[in-house]
């Protein structure tokens, strides 16, 4: 079983992913599909006069400040690029079916009760962010679904205790998601070819790591793919056996990445 997710970065098209899941799944491979929607939430902001503003942790991680008309139009947005996926997937003759976390309680997650940002150098809390971690999949929904001849693509946002709807990382929650299915390999697309030593610079892409090598790899990452690298450890420690961190921009890009062409972890 296969977990692809496709990266929700500008320049990405979920077309050329699709072909190849098609192909995957009239082969008799299983497939799950998730993916983010980060682009289509920053146009549609724009679009509606709310400009996305994002918060830098004291760590270096950059994420989405969601206060609660961000989690609105995050949730619009991820649910219209899925059923985008969906009726691709469709005209490729694949069963698919639409799902966010929150169906379901397909994604359970645990809010963050505050979040750390730093501002011109000044630490502040923030309190009112509609952020959190997947802490559980319902496997047995997604095993079923599959059972079933369907082919599950999921989005966020999850499911928080309050029954509240939160963002989550979906790098993070494609990691989690492809653990509790004990998918044999993630395959994270994106719009670079996968780790690279000096970034933007693609001729120095990293083609493997061992998972030993992970937490010094992280220093390396640039932007998003500092939650990539992340995910990929994630996944590695709940059993999935190997991650791709492949190129979404080229014509069969898993198929590329299942031959090993990106950053394979292992």
């Amino acid at each position: 079983m296969i977990v692809v997710k496709i990266g929700g970065a500008e320049g990405i098209g979920p077309q050329l992913a699709c072909e190849d899941i098609a192909r995957l799944i009239h082969a008799g491979e299983r497939v799950v599909v998730v993916h983010g929607g980060s682009h289509d939430t920053n146009t549609l902001a724009e679009r509606l006069g709310v400009p996305p503003r994002f918060i830098t942790s004291p760590s270096g991680h950059t994420s989405r400040y969601t206060d609660a008309r961000a989690m609105e139009i995050f949730e619009m947005a991820c649910r219209r690029l899925n059923a985008r996926i969906v009726r691709t997937l469709r005209a490729l003759g694949v069963d698919a079916l639409g799902l966010s976390g929150v169906d379901g309680g397909l994604w359970k997650a645990r809010r963050k009760p505050a979040v750390r940002a730093v501002d011109n150098g000044v630490t502040t809390i923030i309190r009112d962010d509609h952020s959190g971690t997947v802490e559980r999949v319902d496997a047995d929904l997604l095993h079923a679904l599959l059972g079933a001849g369907k082919t599950p693509v999921l989005c966020p946002p999850a499911i928080g205790h309050e029954h509240e709807p939160l963002n989550v990382d979906a790098d993070r929650a494609a990691a989690i998601t492809a653990g509790a299915m004990r998918a044999h390999t993630l395959v994270i697309l994106s719009n670079v070819p996968g780790l690279l030593r000096a970034f933007p610079d693609e001729a120095t892409l990293i083609p493997s790591l061992a998972r030993v090598e992970l937490d010094s790899a992280i220093e390396l990452a640039q932007g998003r793919m500092k939650r990539k690298v992340i995910a990929a450890g994630e996944a590695l420690d709940a059993g999935v056996h190997r991650v791709v961190l492949a190129d979404a921009r080229r014509e069969h890009p898993i198929e590329r990445a299942l031959a090993g062409q990106g950053t394979v972890l292992a």
